[in-house]
């Protein structure tokens, strides 16, 4: 199915918003992982499999494989997910930006080479470096927005034409003219929730993916309340590091087990 279709699909069955992020740092792994070959395929596996029931999707951050010389073990990763856990959507979260024959690489590299079901990607350059990703019509394309980071607001804050913020042009861009085969969806921090409300008063019921719970301290109820749609759907919250390294141990996948649930029930008490 398109990826909308399977993230809907999801957000029903397992009853849940939430969204793992898989950042695997090296440095944070428990000792019995530590110089292992494929530590990375192995700590990841683990992950998805006790969260899988709990997860609306999985976010895997190629920047944490790639600077490990881990591509290959990314590969696997999604074939792993692809095979034991269809319903549950993979987005390549790369923020690519580029645009023509270079942008048309990226997307081969993220729906060809690693099969994801979705990829983030920058809008800064505009309509033509996004449009080669539409070539691949059931992908889904989430553009950045309004990012979780304080740096965000250097850019995304400024007033344009009509007196309109940055990201709420973007947000209507997205909405109203990129919005191709109906599989986009936008990324908004979870750190501003008025910046969330915004978005969806402009876009409807396009799907957001939410980073900034957990580690980077948004406030849940602040954010669900915000972001979520009349029907209390709409939302791919992401927590990735409060997640994957609740546990120290060998024990690491259950603990994560334990905050993926908390974090799953705690957003949903506000839907």
């Amino acid at each position: 199915m398109a990826f909308i279709d399977d993230l809907a699909a999801a957000w029903q069955k397992n009853n849940s918003l939430l969204c793992v992020g898989l950042d695997p740092d090296l440095a944070k792994f428990p000792a019995h992982l530590q110089g292992k070959p494929d530590a990375i395929y192995e700590f990841c596996k683990a992950i998805v499999d006790a969260t899988a029931d709990v997860a609306c999707s999985f976010k895997p951050q190629i920047a944490y494989f790639a600077g490990e010389s881990a591509e290959a073990q990314l590969e696997a990763l999604i074939d792993y997910i692809h095979a034991e856990y269809p319903d549950i959507p993979v987005i390549l979260d790369a923020k690519r930006g580029d645009i023509g024959a270079t942008a048309a690489q990226y997307a081969r590299e993220a729906f060809v080479r690693y099969q994801a079901d979705a990829l983030t990607v920058n809008p800064y350059m505009g309509f033509d470096s996004v449009e080669p990703y539409l070539e691949y019509p059931d992908c889904g394309l989430i553009v950045l927005c309004r990012t979780s980071n304080p740096g965000g607001s250097d850019l995304q804050n400024l007033t344009v034409d009509g007196g309109k913020r940055l990201y709420q042009h973007v947000a209507g861009l997205v909405a109203e003219k990129w919005n191709k085969h109906g599989q986009a969806a936008l990324v908004v921090g979870a750190t501003f929730p008025q910046e969330l409300a915004d978005v969806r008063a402009i876009i409807g019921d396009m799907p957001l993916l939410v980073p900034g719970v957990g580690a980077q301290g948004g406030d849940v109820q602040a954010t669900v309340n915000a972001g979520k749609t009349a029907a209390g759907l709409g939302l791919m919250i992401n927590s990735s590091r409060a997640i994957l390294y609740a546990g120290k141990g060998e024990d690491f996948a259950e603990q994560a087990r334990k905050v993926a649930i908390a974090t799953r029930d705690d957003i949903n008490q506000y839907r």
